[in-house]
């Protein structure tokens, strides 16, 4: 029994800007000054190994998740021929951790704007998933001339949590909660909140890679980008503004997800209210213009993991309708 235990696999653990662990492509990193302070964005600019038709999607990830996790979708784009740029956001993944930063999705997008006008990248299709889609809506209000489309996958913020009266927390509370992050405890989450209970063995080398993160040396500067980059998401509502987009929209939801945004504070009565994605998408699509509604039944927060063939399928018909 000493000796099994002895053999056991340590858990890993990774430098604070994800040091270690590794990306599907190469890693290249966009140094820039914001708010006073040298920062570096990580990311990955993958050419078309297709015939190349001249178009570049940009991939923004959500908050449990890293540019690299699109790893099935950066193959399918790029084997379709499309350029594809999948940066990670500051504050999260293998970019910098700033003791202070005013997070703001607005911030977020000028950051990724400045990336993508040092690649020469003009007009690109902009596709967010979870917190991702709050950006990659905030990108195309921000730049609406600069989008040529615009996706969202399980965008998280479909509606206003605070609004609808989930308690807010404070910036120390959320530091805490994320301070103890395990695990076992991401593991549970995302099983019970983002697949329905379901579970894939593939799944545990991204969960591995957040609670590696947490627990490697820059475990107190992760918490606490963490814990400010909850605030971001809890207190700046997109929902408001869909209506105003003026860009061709696909939303792809995968109806079974139920993540919200403070609902594990909230009463139960609001709790069975929340996250509601089979209507959340319907009425996503009631509000913007110009929009496309593509419904997985059954699938969870995370569609393109969960059955990418399926998910690529009706990405690419939709960006290539002819």
């Amino acid at each position: 029994m000493a000796c099994s235990a002895q053999a056991q696999t340590p858990e890993p653990s990774y430098g604070p800007e994800l040091q270690g662990f590794q990306y599907p492509y190469t890693l290249h990193h966009y140094a820039f000054e914001s708010q006073g302070k040298d920062l570096q964005m990580g990311y990955m600019d993958v050419a078309a190994q297709g015939k190349p038709n001249g178009r570049t999607v940009v991939l923004m990830h959500g908050k449990n998740f890293c540019g690299a996790t699109w790893e099935s979708s950066i193959k399918a784009l790029s084997d379709d021929g499309y350029r594809v740029v999948v940066p990670d956001q500051i504050g999260f993944c293998t970019s910098s951790k700033p003791e202070h930063y005013q997070y703001s999705f607005q911030q977020l997008a000028h950051n990724t704007h400045a990336l993508l006008k040092q690649l020469g990248v003009q007009q690109p299709i902009i596709v967010g998933h979870s917190t991702g889609g709050m950006l990659a809506t905030r990108y195309a209000l921000l730049y609406p001339k600069q989008v040529e489309r615009l996706a969202m996958v399980n965008p998280i913020g479909l509606e206003d949590w605070k609004a609808l009266g989930v308690p807010y927390r404070t910036v120390d509370q959320w530091f805490t909660r994320e301070s103890q992050v395990t695990a076992e405890g991401i593991r549970k989450y995302e099983r019970s909140t983002y697949y329905g209970g379901r579970w894939k063995p593939e799944y545990d080398r991204w969960v591995d890679m957040l609670a590696g993160l947490n627990r490697g040396p820059g475990h107190n500067q992760v918490a606490w980008n963490s814990a400010l980059i909850y605030d971001m998401i809890f207190t700046q509502p997109v929902v408001y503004e869909f209506k105003d987009l003026r860009v061709p929209t696909l939303l792809l939801i995968g109806d079974a997800d139920t993540t919200a945004i403070g609902s594990d504070i909230a009463s139960p009565e609001l709790k069975a209210r929340l996250g509601n994605y089979k209507v959340l998408g319907k009425q996503a699509k009631a509000q913007i213009p110009n929009s496309t509604l593509v419904e997985f039944p059954g699938l969870g927060h995370a569609p393109q993991m969960e059955d990418p063939e399926r998910f690529h399928l009706a990405l690419l018909r939709w960006l290539n309708p002819n």
